[in-house]
């Protein structure tokens, strides 16, 4: 799996706790916010801890996303 995939998950899992914290402020049902809460921020922090220690510096994938600028002399190919 590529560092760019993986950023991806940890991205989307981060957002899925954010998602989950926010599920009984949302719905009204606040029986079991504090599990929602603990469930949420703990899968978020998690993931985002994951997020920058597993995958150091930068995907390699966006360097090829992005375009090269042309270096070479006008004409001379």
């Amino acid at each position: 799996m590529s560092r760019c995939t993986l950023r991806n998950i940890f991205t989307v899992l981060i957002y899925a706790g954010v998602a989950i914290f926010l599920y009984p402020y949302l719905t009204g049902h606040f029986s079991h916010a504090l599990f929602y809460l603990a469930a949420g921020i703990g899968l978020a922090v998690l993931c985002g801890i994951l997020r920058c220690v597993c995958i150091e510096g930068d995907c390699p994938d966006r360097a090829a996303v992005s375009p090269k600028p042309d270096t070479r002399t006008p004409g001379v190919h």
